[in-house]
């Protein structure tokens, strides 16, 4: 996925984890601020860079955008994490990039470009385990968020 930066990806929580609905308000908001600027201030947000990820809903048909964070892997691979804080069930977009149908490849935006991509989502196994326990490293947050919920908090 091109060049990345050669820096640590540590990042201690220094917020409150807000509310399922607190999330959804948030996230408007941001994708919002996203898709107006490639300012450094609004892709780089509590130590994490961020994209965009553009989902066709599997029900409604229709664009879902939502911001994340992402995570890179020792081969430069952005990771994001379908936690949703630790909810009972995993969050609207890892159900529509389950439904290979509908979204085959997925449109992403980052800080200066859009592209397609295709994507895996990681549900347990080895692979994901591997890049799990990686990630847990540098944001211990999701650690917590998987005790929070029965379900393996699935990768992509």
């Amino acid at each position: 996925m091109g060049e990345h930066e050669e820096q640590s990806q540590k990042v201690e929580m220094e917020w409150e984890t807000p509310s399922s609905d607190e999330i959804v308000e948030i996230s408007k908001g941001h994708v919002a601020g996203l898709e107006m600027t490639d300012d450094d201030a609004v892709w780089r947000v509590a130590g994490m860079h961020h994209l965009v990820l553009y989902t066709i809903g599997r029900r409604s048909g229709f664009e879902h955008k939502v911001p994340l964070p992402f995570w890179r892997d020792q081969d430069g691979h952005r990771i994001v994490v379908g936690s949703f804080a630790g909810a009972a069930k995993d969050p609207s977009w890892v159900w529509n990039l389950k439904d290979r149908a509908t979204n085959p490849r997925v449109k992403v935006r980052i800080q200066r470009g859009i592209f397609w991509s295709e994507h895996d989502v990681l549900e347990g196994g080895p692979e994901r385990d591997d890049l799990w326990e990686q990630m847990i490293r540098d944001r211990a947050w999701y650690a917590d968020y998987q005790k929070k919920t029965d379900r393996v908090i699935p990768l992509i």
